[in-house]
């Protein structure tokens, strides 16, 4: 993905998807928020271990949307094994919810992760996230196996999908 591309929402609003630096002040804000949720969800922000090296391109990228100028979410994602690329942090300001910036997000990152050599995804959710698992479904994914610190704990939900390659379209 370049570093910068712009999109529509369904009622026509251009969504700038920009990509940043994971220490950047805006993402740094964004990340926050994405904590926020996990702990008014489940008492306690995310566990896993994140360096922001891991999501410097061409190996990794964090994503920032935008509307009207205004940051309505963001997402990344890292390698996480060879030809598989794990999406983290995708969040969607409240204001923003259910108008397609999700959507939007996760499919300039999978689009970036696959031009980057990922054959699949793979990401870790939970079950008072139903909103989002919701969401991961409609996009095609999956059970996959657990991993990382999550892996086995009551609630995660572990999910993949597999990349459609250009021989494939």
């Amino acid at each position: 993905m370049r570093t910068s591309a712009e999109a529509r929402l369904a009622d026509g609003r251009p969504v700038e998807l920009r990509a940043v630096p994971y220490d950047d002040p805006l993402a740094h804000e964004l990340i926050g928020r994405v904590q926020q949720e996990y702990v008014t969800r489940y008492g306690g922000p995310d566990e896993a271990v994140v360096d922001p090296a891991e999501f410097e391109p061409p190996a990794g990228l964090f994503l920032v949307a935008e509307v009207d100028g205004v940051p309505a979410g963001c997402g990344a994602w890292r390698v996480h094994a060879p030809g598989v690329a794990e999406v983290k942090r995708v969040y969607v300001e409240p204001a923003f919810r259910r108008q397609g910036v999700a959507q939007l997000v996760m499919a300039a990152l999978e689009e970036s992760a696959a031009a980057a050599g990922a054959r699949s995804v793979v990401l870790n959710s939970g079950s008072r996230q139903p909103e989002a698992l919701a969401l991961y479904a409609a996009l095609g994914y999956t059970s996959a196996p657990g991993y990382g610190v999550y892996a086995g704990m009551p609630g995660a939900v572990f999910l993949g999908k597999r990349l459609t390659g250009e021989e494939e379209r």
